[in-house]
């Protein structure tokens, strides 16, 4: 646990951003989410998730991480291979353990997609315990 805030809203404003490449492999040919070689939706939500996610994660103790529970984005324009792509994130809320954040990502020439993603913290055991119970 490194700087711990002591409240909620002394996250709110954390930004964060990532970068990405357009490649063979993170096409949405590629990835089965349409059949062109360009930047896939899923490889842009995966991005955005893991922005998210390293925008707070040093912040929360060793037992605690966040899970991705909603999104809402608009993938506006496509990126060919070679492109690189840049994702920005903003929390601009922190209620209980829910966090919501904006976002944005880039390629070349401009935005290619924006909207808002939500994270919840979990204790990690506890989280995963629950979870593989189901194969009980």
């Amino acid at each position: 646990m490194n700087n711990t805030p002591k409240t909620n809203s002394e996250f709110i404003g954390l930004k964060n951003s990532k970068k990405d490449i357009v490649t063979e492999e993170n096409t949405a040919q590629t990835l089965g989410s349409g059949t062109l070689k360009v930047y896939a939706t899923p490889a842009m939500i995966a991005l955005i998730e893991s922005c998210c996610a390293e925008s707070v994660e040093n912040l929360l103790s060793d037992d605690i991480t966040t899970v991705g529970t909603k999104l809402d984005i608009e993938h506006i324009s496509a990126s060919p291979i070679g492109a690189q792509i840049s994702c920005q994130s903003i929390l601009k809320e922190f209620d209980g353990r829910k966090m919501t954040f904006l976002v944005e990502a880039f390629d070349n020439t401009g935005l290619i997609g924006k909207g808002t993603h939500e994270r919840f913290t979990v204790k990690s055991e506890k989280f995963l315990k629950k979870t593989y119970a189901k194969l009980s």
